[in-house]
Parts: C-alpha cells; sequence; structure tokens
C-alpha cells in the first residue's frame, strides 16, 4: 500500500512539473508541444482561406483544430488546476489570452444558434491568433529562465523570429478579416442578392451603365467603393506577402489597405516592422563583437527578477530541484523573508 502512495505521489508531482516548474524537463517537453500546435493551427487556420482548397479539405482543416484545441484546454485546464491562485490566473493576461483562444472553437462545437449567421463566427475567429502570444510567453521563459549552457545568440535569434511569426500572423489575419472579408465570395454573393431584390422593387434608368447592376463592397466606415483591381487580400497566405513587405520596407509595394481600419492595421504593422529591425541589428551586432572581437557572450550575472534569481540558485547548485519549485511559488515579499532566515 504505501508503495502505491508513493507511485500515486510521484505521478501527482510529475504532473504538476509540466505546469509549475519551468527547470523541468517535463515542463520544457509540454511546454514544445504546445508551441508545435500553436504553430500547426496558425498554419491551417492561413490555409482554410485558400481556394479551392479550403472547401475540399475542410474536414481535415477542422480535425486539425480539434486537435490543437484538444491540447490548449488540457494546458489550460492544467495551468488554472495548479496554480496558486486560481481566480488571479484566469483573470490575468495570460488566462484571458489562453480561454480567449480555445473560445470560437468550442462555440464552433456547440452549434450555437446565434453563430449561424457566420459574421458573428468570423469575427471569434480573429481572436484565434492570439495563441501566438503563447510563444511570445515561451520567449519572455527564455530570457527570465535562461538554461546554463545555452548560447545567448542563438536564444535571442529564437526570440525574434517568434516575434517576427507572431506579428506576421496577427497583422495578416488581422488584414483579412478586416478587410478580405468585405469582398470574400460569400459578401458578394450576399450583396448580389440584395442588389437584386432592391433593383426589382427600383429598376435602374434605362441609360444606366452596365456596372450600376453589379454589387460594389466599400468600406463600412468611409463609404468609399472597392473596386476588383483593390481587392487584394483574398486569403490569410496572400495577406502575409503585404506584411513582408510592410515589414522590410515600411511601404505597402504591389499591396495595400484602402480601407479605414486597414490603414490603421497598416499602420500599426510598418511600427512595428521598425522595432522589429531595431531588435535585429541589436542582435547582429552583437554576435559581430563576438565572432570579430571575441566580446564574451557570458551574462549569467544579468538577474533581472525573482524567477532569474532563483533559477541561478538552481545552476550554481545552491537549492536543489524540490527546493527551486518551493521558492518559484512564492512572491517577492515571502521570498525576501525567506532569504532573511536563512
Amino acid at each position: 500500500m504505501s508503495v502505491d502512495l508513493n507511485q500515486s505521489h510521484e505521478h501527482k508531482g510529475t504532473i504538476e512539473s509540466l505546469f509549475t516548474d519551468p527547470t523541468s524537463n517535463h515542463f520544457k517537453r509540454w511546454a514544445a508541444i504546445i508551441n508545435f500546435w500553436i504553430y500547426v493551427s496558425c498554419i491551417s487556420m492561413a490555409l482554410e482561406t485558400v481556394e479551392p482548397y479550403g472547401s475540399e479539405y475542410l474536414g481535415a482543416f477542422h480535425f486539425v483544430e480539434y486537435l490543437a484545441v484538444l491540447f490548449f484546454i488540457l494546458d489550460y485546464v492544467g495551468n488554472v488546476y495548479f496554480a496558486p491562485n486560481r481566480l488571479k490566473y484566469i483573470v490575468s493576461f495570460w488566462g484571458i489570452v489562453d480561454f480567449v483562444s480555445i473560445l470560437p472553437t468550442i462555440l464552433q462545437i456547440l452549434n450555437l444558434s446565434m453563430l449561424q449567421g457566420a459574421k458573428v463566427f468570423r469575427l471569434l475567429r480573429i481572436v484565434r491568433v492570439l495563441r501566438v502570444l503563447k510563444m511570445a510567453k515561451a520567449a519572455l521563459k527564455e530570457l527570465t529562465n535562461k538554461v546554463k549552457s545555452a548560447n545567448p545568440i542563438v536564444t535571442n535569434l529564437r526570440i525574434y523570429f517568434i516575434a517576427l511569426f507572431s506579428v506576421l500572423m496577427i497583422s495578416s489575419s488581422l488584414m483579412f478579416f478586416v478587410e478580405g472579408e468585405l469582398y470574400s465570395p460569400e459578401a458578394l454573393e450576399v450583396g448580389q442578392r440584395e442588389l437584386d431584390a432592391k433593383l426589382l422593387i427600383d429598376p435602374l434608368p434605362a441609360d444606366a451603365p452596365a456596372e450600376a447592376s453589379k454589387f460594389m463592397p466599400t468600406d463600412p466606415i468611409s463609404h468609399n467603393p472597392i473596386p476588383e483591381d483593390k481587392r487584394f487580400y483574398t486569403s490569410i497566405p496572400a495577406s502575409m506577402w503585404w506584411c513582408i513587405v510592410t515589414l522590410t520596407t515600411t511601404g505597402y509595394g504591389d499591396m495595400f489597405p484602402i480601407t479605414f481600419w486597414g490603414r490603421i492595421i497598416a499602420a500599426v504593422t510598418m511600427l512595428l516592422g521598425l522595432v522589429l529591425f531595431g531588435v535585429l541589428m541589436n542582435i547582429v551586432g552583437k554576435t559581430l563583437m563576438v565572432l570579430l572581437f571575441g566580446e564574451s557572450t557570458d551574462d549569467k550575472h544579468h538577474i533581472t527578477d525573482k524567477n532569474s534569481l532563483i533559477t541561478e540558485m538552481f545552476h550554481l547548485n545552491l537549492i536543489s530541484a524540490e527546493q527551486t519549485v518551493a521558492l518559484l511559488k512564492l512572491s517577492e515579499d515571502e521570498l525576501k523573508d525567506h532569504l532573511k532566515r536563512i
């Protein structure tokens, strides 16, 4: 009986370490799995907007989506269950991101009648992109919980490309849903039906041009028409080309938004491009200093917060793994009191 109890306690400790112990291999493997499904989910959502593949392989895209969301749900439930203060985690920024990232798929599975109009559901699909922020969270942990043998340059490059992918995915998805949805095949079909019904009641004059009987989408804010040669954002991958050009040249290139909210997204994307360029130049500069002038990359004495201090103590073998987990659960004030008593 005692052996079973010990095995049960060890099993519970293993599961808990998945969500609470950044120094354990279980935590790192689980984080790698979640990050993998974040990438898969984002790529799947992007490819789903490309026709005719989106319609032909809709079942496969839904399967990938449901499988990814299953892992996100397990991650969310585990973080809530093992959080020192569950309510605080639920209402925290990352708790809200975790919940909102799984909400659209849950609503789709429930098949709520209010979502059958598609517009509400399409708006909810935008928040799925927030899953990308999970990778930003992982990047932040790389900064505060550095592995002693890790190369800082490689770590910084990983963080940079995670940030680049995040901006690329979020900006492209927002541009597609905000501007591209105005002239999607479904929107054009609905608009044409409404125009045809209106023309049955109030026909056009005999000398009216032929184009007058064809539906023309407009910007809901400025009410400016969107002609066919300005309908660029037909899918998320198409929007990604615009995003890459905007991030790297701070210009629109051969694609540009013409709606009010599309231009707001473009302006923010250009500013983020400048920030990412500055970060990349900083990394390149440090790399050249190391390769050409032999500058050391060792910054182990740079401690930024509580987690960094505890992790550094663990790497220096000043505390055990069990003590590390216990100290990480303490608040800063509790940690200060604990250190004073030592």
